[in-house]
């Protein structure tokens, strides 16, 4: 696999981007500036990125609660979502909604939701308009192994098989549910034989390495909008930080830390960084820096939403 330095730095600036804002999410959280409870991509970042770099501008993404990846990835605007996980007017939903539902529609995504599985459907219905409309966008369906469980999941592999929906369904599989582990859930792992069943490619990626998932998902969007129908994208993955919150939880016993050992060992951030030229590096951290710290004070500085936003936007006075 060999790429070139422009897409190996576009690569390393989203990771890195994503990696820092959430280390600062982290840093702030503790003092009750962060109105909302955050699920942290911290160790996840390469799956977004890497299905998000060769998506085009009208292509549309559909996260889940752990969306920040996914928004940033796609060009989700920073200082509108720290804005809204300050629960400022100024956020991407009005300060409203908090960090499980992020949108931001002028770069194309759909806003994202805190129950499991339920974004799938909605990526399908989008993704069937646009069938209708006869758009060649694609939409990227994010979610977790823990929504592979829900029934909508399979209603939706068919759905999409039987209308060859032009859309990429992306498991991030950090191996948990929560606390529980895929042992204690599925009875067997091979989670892209039970998709293809319905007749959909899919496509096992074992260590999140970002070049590889972004190959693979070029490669099956080609064929999407060629008019081939949906494809399926597993990536295994792992969290770095505790299932909601900004820390650890390796003394909680469903884990231990030497678990993560191996994956720090791999960090995509890390491993792209030491490919780069170190003055190159250096100029896109401290660029990178500056962004989250303009982001952040945008935040700091923006208004509360005002007491009548309580009755905009509501289906009954």
């Amino acid at each position: 696999m060999t790429t070139d330095i422009a897409t190996l730095t576009r690569l390393y600036r989203s990771l890195r981007l994503i990696r820092r804002l959430e280390e600062e999410v982290a840093r702030i959280y503790p003092s009750d500036k962060i109105k909302s409870p955050v699920h942290l991509s911290i160790g996840q970042e390469a799956v977004s990125v890497g299905v998000c770099d060769p998506l085009r501008s009208d292509d549309v993404v559909s996260g889940t609660y752990r969306s920040h990846a996914s928004y940033i990835a796609k060009g989700g605007d920073l200082k509108g979502m720290m804005a809204e996980l300050y629960g400022k007017a100024t956020g991407c939903a009005g300060g409203k909604a908090g960090s499980m539902h992020l949108i931001d529609m002028g770069n194309n995504i759909i806003g994202s939701s805190a129950v499991v599985g339920t974004t799938v459907p909605i990526a399908l219905g989008y993704a069937f308009a646009m069938k209708q409309r006869r758009q060649d966008s694609v939409v990227a369906a994010f979610f977790g192994d823990g929504a592979t469980e829900e029934g909508v999941f399979h209603e939706s592999l068919n759905f999409a098989a039987l209308k060859k929906l032009p859309v990429l369904f992306v498991c991030e599989n950090n191996q948990f549910a929560i606390h529980q582990p895929l042992s204690k859930r599925w009875a067997t792992d091979r989670l892209c034989e039970r998709v293809e069943t319905y007749g959909i490619p899919a496509h096992h990626i074992a260590d999140s390495n970002v070049e590889t998932v972004r190959d693979t998902t070029a490669a099956a969007i080609e064929d999407i909008r060629a008019g081939k129908g949906p494809a399926f994208i597993e990536c295994v993955t792992y969290r770095w930080r505790e299932h909601v919150g900004p820390d650890e939880d390796y003394d909680d016993g469903y884990r231990v830390r030497a678990d993560v050992e191996a994956w720090r060992d791999k960090d995509e951030v890390v491993r792209l960084a030491a490919a780069l030229d170190p003055a190159a590096r250096r100029t896109i951290d401290d660029a990178i820096e500056a962004e989250i710290a303009e982001a952040i004070a945008f935040a700091e500085d923006s208004p509360f939403p005002e007491q009548q936003e309580l009755y905009a936007n509501v289906f009954a006075n």
